[in-house]
């Protein structure tokens, strides 16, 4: 599995974010082949996580650049700014067994 993580620090409302990215950013990912999850956290005083799990490094990546464009022509009026991006092979994945 690949993995990216996307960290923007100064975001005005990660609420509306998050909930903007869920239809447009989750619309592009359903599409895109080799997808596994997305998952978005406020870690609150502006700092919004986006977390994208694909099954290898070539989807993860084609994904990424539409994301990327998505939030460049859709989020503007949010002040995200530049985000810090993390990404690479995930080497431990566990589950509950609940």
């Amino acid at each position: 599995m690949y993995m990216f993580v996307r960290k923007y620090t100064k975001v005005r409302s990660v609420a509306d974010a998050a909930r903007r990215a869920k239809s447009g950013i989750g619309q592009i990912l359903r599409e895109s082949p080799g997808f596994k999850s997305y998952y978005v956290l406020d870690g609150g005083d502006g700092v919004g996580v986006a977390v994208m799990i694909f099954e290898d490094r070539e989807s993860a990546n084609a994904a990424n650049d539409k994301v990327l464009g998505f939030v460049q022509a859709s989020l503007l009026d949010l002040n995200l700014g530049d985000p810090e991006i993390v990404d690479g092979e995930v080497l431990v994945s566990m589950e509950s067994r609940a």
